[in-house]
């Protein structure tokens, strides 16, 4: 072969998606090259104008704007541009492309590339889907389907309809029926929802234990308002909530309707894994220390997770699931050292707990959001204790000090001192307000009363929602974390120090889509705060466009995911778990799509600043 075609072989064998092809291919392509140079300043292709190669680029760059002139790309050496006339009908170019540097390509035939496209899978997959599209095809493929309770929803898990009765049956009736049916406890049901249930343990302790007449109405045995979740609800949570309040049947309903009832024996047959183990073990133990004994199998659970193949949405809220337990189990120690609180109070998580997004021991982000009939002089004290008490033990389990203080320790405070603080920060949004807003908006009821913490989220969504001022300037603080892209579109890394040659898939990754989701949910007045319900939602209510939430979706997966397998690397490794990812160990597909998720943060940033800043939407 020539020098100059073995040349042109070796540039295209180094670069993606040409180094997916055979290597006798490979050979043969430069044959049917034909090269074109273009100086600085000139237009390459005009919409419109007939297109029948790809234009590969050897040396220089050039740049692509859309028919209306926006800027789309950057592309340099080893990239092309040219593909999307491939499948427009006539070959027509789709946007305007001009070259910035004097710049030399190769152009590749459009029946040489469809052939190549037909015959090597690999080279086709690079090529038949753009950036987000593409992203979201690998996320979905990767996806498994539900197997177990760590992905499982409860709906998939019922094996048989509800068995209900009214409140008016008898005992008798209600014994007999549940005889018939075969089942171990009934619903009772009013008005097609669920306000009751009995068991067979309530037959035996209730009824027989006491002599009750059979002809008592079913009403006055049951357990009233019993406590339900959803068919959409993730199995494990079905577990960890009746380890946390000892119960061995709970009702499921469907829109508020009963569904059925899960068992914890039928659970306990159906688990795979350890994790509700976890968390049912953190019930059973009385100290800080024991707590701590149990939380030590996070990493090793973490590789189990990614391991199955288990999504990175799942994981989040597995991983939660289990500082959830342990700051439950914490408070009704505390409860029991001091006694009872003295006026009704919510315990409420922030940050990546309250999202239900981490993935390994973090630092604490709490608060104790106090009924309005506190009163300092009667009360502080045991909520000063109160706090310690679960603030210290969580610390001493593994979960540590806050280094901001955003904790129960000195963050408690009646309703209306609560909505207060958030009017002020909506209304006056400083700098620290805005740094404040990054935990407290994402706030989650873990223990107490929930009706207490909907008031206080209730009055927050609305007054953030008309916040427009402040809305613009969360987007403002959003952009201050820049995806990790530049000018060609080439990843930039992390230059000098400890994590030379690195990504932050942290701060540069998750955290400006948690931002922006956060933002979407606010000017909409929308409550969930897990960053892909809040996107989901988001879409639904307009506040985004559909395919911007489906991409910003996909994006977080994705890194979020990358991120988790790095992790669960590093613990094999015998290292700690970070967040600094070095991109030499991703394969070339993984890094294409890695930009196509930074991509995708970048438009959707822009995006935001002109939607929202200023307060002008």
């Amino acid at each position: 072969m020539d020098i100059e075609l073995i040349e042109i072989r070796d540039f295209l064998a180094s670069h993606h998606p040409f180094d997916l092809l055979p290597e006798a291919v490979v050979n043969g392509l430069p044959t049917q090259l034909t090269s074109r140079y273009f100086r600085s300043g000139t237009v390459i292709l005009e919409v419109d104008a007939p297109s029948h190669h790809i234009h590969i680029i050897r040396t220089g760059a050039v740049e692509t704007h859309s028919p209306e002139g926006a800027l789309l790309a950057r592309l340099t050496t080893g990239e092309t541009y040219g593909v999307r006339a491939m499948f427009r009908p006539g070959s027509k170019a789709a946007n305007r492309v001009s070259a910035i540097e004097d710049t030399l390509v190769y152009l590749l035939p459009s029946d040489v590339f469809h052939e190549l496209r037909k015959t090597h899978a690999g080279f086709a997959y690079h090529f038949d889907l753009p950036g987000a599209d593409r992203l979201r095809s690998i996320t979905q493929t990767d996806s498994p389907a539900p197997s177990d309770l760590m992905s499982s929803k409860l709906g998939d898990l019922l094996e048989r309809d509800a068995v209900c009765i009214s409140p008016e049956a008898s005992l008798h009736e209600t014994a007999k029926h549940m005889q018939s049916e075969n089942v171990s406890s009934v619903l009772i049901e009013q008005d097609g929802r669920v306000i009751g249930i009995l068991t067979d343990r309530d037959m035996r302790n209730r009824v027989v234990a006491n002599a009750l007449d059979y002809t008592t109405p079913v009403a006055g045995v049951m357990t009233a308002n019993p406590i339900c979740l959803d068919t959409a609800a993730p199995a494990f949570e079905a577990l960890v909530t009746m380890s946390r309040h000892r119960i061995r049947h709970l009702p499921v309903t469907r829109d508020g309707k009963p569904a059925g009832v899960i068992t914890t024996g039928f659970l306990v047959r159906r688990q795979t894994t350890s994790a509700v183990f976890l968390a049912t073990d953190i019930y059973k133990r009385k100290t800080p220390e024991d707590i701590a004994e149990v939380l030590r199998n996070i990493p090793d659970l973490l590789v189990q997770l990614v391991d199955q193949g288990t999504s990175a949405h799942h994981i989040g809220r597995i991983i939660t699931s289990l500082a959830d337990a342990t700051t439950s189990r914490l408070i009704r120690l505390a409860e029991q050292a001091l006694g009872p609180a003295p006026v009704a109070y919510a315990w409420l998580a922030g940050g990546s707990q309250g999202r239900q997004e981490q993935t390994a021991q973090s630092d604490q982000d709490n608060g104790l959001l106090l009924s309005d009939a506190y009163d300092e002089a009667l009360h502080g004290d045991y909520f000063s204790r109160f706090a310690k008490y679960v603030c210290d033990g969580l610390d001493q389990a593994g979960y540590v000090y806050c280094p901001g203080g955003m904790m129960a320790l000195s963050w408690r405070l009646p309703l209306a001192q609560w909505c207060g603080k958030f009017d002020q920060w909506i209304n006056r949004p400083e700098p620290k307000a805005l740094m404040l807003a990054s935990v407290w908006f994402d706030l989650r009821c873990i223990h107490g009363e929930a009706d207490l913490f909907e008031r206080l989220q209730t009055h927050v969504v609305a007054q953030a929602r008309q916040a427009r001022l402040f809305i613009g300037h969360l987007v403002g603080n959003a952009l201050k974390h820049p995806v990790p892209l530049g000018f060609f579109k080439n990843l930039v890394l992390i230059r000098d120090g400890e994590h030379d040659n690195t990504l932050d898939m942290k701060h540069s990754g998750v955290v400006p889509i948690i931002d922006l989701a956060r933002v979407y949910a606010l000017a909409a007045g929308l409550q969930p705060v897990n960053t892909f319900d809040r996107l989901q939602a988001a879409g639904a209510a307009k506040s985004v466009s559909v395919s911007g939430a489906q991409d910003l979706a996909t994006a977080f997966d994705f890194i979020a995911t990358l991120r988790l397998r790095h992790q669960a690397d590093q613990i094999r490794n015998g290292n700690k778990p970070d967040y600094f990812l070095s991109p030499k160990h991703l394969s070339s597909l993984q890094r294409d799509h890695l930009k196509d998720a930074f991509s995708v943060i970048k438009t959707m940033q822009s995006a935001a600043s002109n939607t929202f800043s200023g307060g002008q939407f």
